[in-house]
């Protein structure tokens, strides 16, 4: 199972060592497909417990990633990106006094993205189970899709009591912002903007492990 959890965040290995983190993924798509993609890993809440980690070698059995091997990880991403067809204005940040990590680009259509996470796993910077074929859009349907994920429910429950505390207190939040009108949408745990030009859906990276939420969804444009 250690082995899953490898395969699993093996882009974010911070991850591996507090179950307190937060990912932010964002997507801001104009009328023409175009856009920006942004995703942000915050683990500031556990800062403090970090900090104290990061000067150890291992700990729980696992190799504590040092800060170059962190920076080198997300450098080798923004260059795999940068060199993705239809994506552009790669740009990182590394925050390693609150624990904050960054990648955002623009893209030309959101398929762009999954061919840029598609690379990453290619080439052994994301982890094998990551699910890359996540988003379509069809602009003469006026529609965007937030493609269903497979589940990773087996894998959790075989896990040990250790491992599986990694994911207590994980939250996952996707935004998608649209310079169109939505005129409706399938899945209604994502909450509507007041101005509907937005949804939100936020929730425990468990809810999605053990299926107590989905995060597909077929958006509808007026």
């Amino acid at each position: 199972m250690k082995n899953f959890l490898k395969q699993l965040f093996l882009f974010i290995p911070l991850l591996l060592l507090t179950s307190c983190f937060d990912i932010l993924d964002k997507v801001n798509v104009k009328a023409d497909g175009s856009g920006e993609y942004t995703i942000i890993l915050n683990a500031s809440k556990s800062k403090t417990r970090l900090a104290s980690i990061s000067k150890m070698e291992t700990i729980n059995g696992k190799k504590v990633p040092k800060k170059s091997e962190i920076e080198s990880k997300i450098n080798e991403a923004a260059k795999i990106f940068k060199a993705t067809p239809g994506i552009s204005n790669v740009k990182t940040s590394m925050d390693f006094d609150n624990y904050i990590i960054k990648l955002s680009c623009n893209f030309k259509k959101i398929e762009n993205i999954n061919a840029g996470l598609e690379q990453l796993k290619t080439r052994n910077i994301l982890g094998k189970m990551i699910p890359t074929q996540i988003y379509s859009q069809n602009i003469a349907n006026k529609s965007f899709i937030r493609n269903k994920i497979n589940t990773f429910k087996s894998n959790y429950d075989k896990m040990s009591k250790t491992d599986k505390e990694i994911f207590n207190d994980a939250k996952y939040t996707s935004v998608l912002q649209f310079e169109n009108t939505i005129k409706s949408q399938t899945n209604n745990s994502y909450l509507l903007s007041p101005n509907k030009k937005a949804v939100k859906l936020e929730a425990n990276v468990l809810d999605f492990i053990l299926q107590r939420k989905q995060i597909q969804n077929n958006i509808l444009f007026q």
